[in-house]
């Protein structure tokens, strides 16, 4: 029973294909594409509104320079949410519950916003490691602690975003695995776990919106500190 519950992350195979690729594409073939006309219809135009606020609440603090990432980000986080929602879907495998997939979007995007940072302002982004008015003492232990905390943040990024989609997703399983099974024996306790599971539904749904704007929103500020 315990492995079972864990079966939903390991990524499905058909005739040896991994269908991880698949799962991958589908939110790109869902979103609308604008079209040529004046007028568009209320999805598309929905889509717009979204991008376009999402677009400047993100970039307002970051120098123009930084203003060449906002296709790349606000991509991203189309993509995430698309994954993360529709991985809430019965029968639905969830790609971003995969830390090898987290870790492939955080390392590089993080690695990009550091090397800008070394070619565009090395002297900053070299001060990043060393605060003004350290001690003299203090200087090299401080200096192991900002680099350690500048290689561990890609991997607080992978591991935030699988850790809340994964703990969600069990709990959602283990909830509906007790409404089942008490069914028959307690009909009153299950009705009441299945409307507890129907609220942690909404609320999965809220996460997997949130983790997606923080996995975005983070990679936005460790640009504004490089450019």
């Amino acid at each position: 029973m315990n492995l079972s519950f864990f079966d939903q992350f390991m990524s499905p195979f058909l005739l040896g294909v991994p269908l991880i690729a698949i799962a991958i594409l589908m939110p790109s073939l869902l979103l609308p594409t604008p079209s040529s006309r004046w007028i568009n219809n209320r999805l598309i135009t929905l889509q717009t509104w979204f991008i376009n606020n999402f677009t400047k609440q993100i970039f307002s603090p970051i120098n123009p320079g930084g203003h060449k990432w906002a296709l790349m980000l606000a991509s991203l986080m189309l993509f995430l949410i698309s994954m993360n929602l529709l991985g809430l879907l019965p029968y639905t495998f969830t790609p971003t519950t995969q830390l090898s997939l987290n870790m492939g979007l955080a390392v590089p995007l993080w690695l990009a916003t550091v090397l800008i940072g070394l070619r565009n302002q090395p002297t900053v982004a070299l001060g990043h490691l060393l605060p003004e008015g350290t001690p003299t003492l203090l200087i090299p232990v401080l200096i192991i602690i900002e680099t350690i905390s500048l290689f561990i943040r890609p991997l607080a990024l992978g591991v935030r975003l699988t850790a809340n989609l994964t703990a969600g997703h069990l709990l959602i399983q283990l909830i509906a695995t007790a409404a089942f099974v008490l069914l028959p024996i307690m009909p009153t306790v299950s009705i009441i776990t299945s409307i507890i599971l129907f609220l942690l539904t909404i609320l999965e749904i809220a996460v997997a919106m949130i983790q997606a704007y923080v996995f975005v929103l983070l990679l936005s500020l460790y640009l504004q500190e490089n450019v």
